[in-house]
């Protein structure tokens, strides 16, 4: 197997801390800076699996990069500089604490909601009679926020402004934001022969304004169909083909794991590995239009520790 990158010990220029995350490595740098790092751990029912998954990190990364850079009209965004394949240099912002996550399609949680006779999720109506991965009259925005456990929880509009998480004319820009970003991307999904289904977009304050933070529209982030044989697929009710990380939580159900206090953690053998590793290349290539450029991993710590202190070394005053 090739090299992975599952864990970092940084120690940066004027580094003054780091929060170790289920994926990314989040590194301060000075008052104003953050070093995200792309590792390539996966996780799923929120658990980290005990492998890491050649070049997911890079994958993420640079899909991460291109649709920051491809929605930077639209809303301002944390992004600086993109030093290595695994590392984005951006602002430190004021995170928050509502994940605006936005569906134009019934299915996942939805979809379970739905299935169990709901048809209200964080306020939003949904309509009678629809089907799993049907499309919504338009695309319904359904925040969650985070529970003490780490969990996400589903919050109501009015809940959000009650409780006071974000001002009122704030929230109404976020959303008015996350109907840009989905729409963009979108547009950018159907050029690649891709579906947009369902994504979250994380902001932050930077000098009194809204602003973008973190990854957009990435495996981790969002769910995709492969628009061929949609239509044809839900005439005859069978499953969409999907472009995420859905079949490695399916693998996990397979082996009996959705994250369970009795469950235990089934092995992941190198031929698994192998192929999730296989399927995020695929995903870069099919969104990018581009061929993935494997970077170097025979020394992956060395060549984010060199690439990423000459980025700061410029950005810092």
């Amino acid at each position: 197997m090739k090299n992975s990158l599952t864990t970092t010990d940084f120690n940066f220029p004027e580094q003054k801390g780091v929060y170790h995350g289920k994926v990314r490595d989040v590194y301060t740098i000075g008052e104003a800076l953050l070093v995200m790092v792309a590792t390539d751990r996966i996780s799923a029912f929120d658990h980290v699996l005990p492998v890491g998954i050649p070049y997911k990190g890079q994958v993420l990364n640079q899909v991460a990069t291109m649709f920051l850079e491809a929605t930077e009209d639209i809303v301002p965004n944390w992004l600086i500089d993109v030093p290595d394949p695994n590392v984005a240099v951006g602002y430190r912002c004021k995170p928050i604490k509502v994940e605006m996550v936005i569906r134009g399609y019934l299915t996942g949680h939805a979809w379970r909601e739905y299935r169990e006779g709901k048809r209200e999720l964080c306020g939003v109506k949904m309509p009678e009679g629809m089907r799993e991965n049907d499309p919504f009259p338009e695309p319904i925005i359904t925040p969650s926020t985070k529970a003490d456990e780490d969990h996400d929880e589903d919050i109501s509009r009015t809940a959000i402004l009650e409780q006071e998480l974000v001002d009122e004319a704030s929230y109404l820009q976020m959303e008015s934001y996350t109907r840009r970003l989905f729409q963009r991307g979108t547009e950018m999904a159907k050029k690649r022969g891709l579906i947009l289904v369902d994504t979250k977009y994380e902001f932050g304050w930077l000098n009194g304004k809204v602003v973008l933070m973190d990854e957009i529209h990435t495996p981790d982030s969002s769910r995709y169909f492969y628009a061929e044989g949609y239509d044809e697929r839900q005439v005859n009710g069978e499953g969409q083909r999907q472009l995420s990380k859905e079949f490695v939580r399916q693998w996990l159900i397979d082996h009996e794991f959705q994250g369970r206090a009795d469950e235990q953690m089934p092995e992941i053998p190198d031929a698994f590995i192998h192929e999730i590793t296989e399927r995020y290349i695929e995903l870069y290539e099919k969104i990018t239009g581009k061929q993935m450029v494997k970077a170097d991993t025979s020394a992956i710590n060395q060549r984010i520790v060199d690439a990423t202190t000459e980025s700061l070394k410029t950005l810092i005053e």
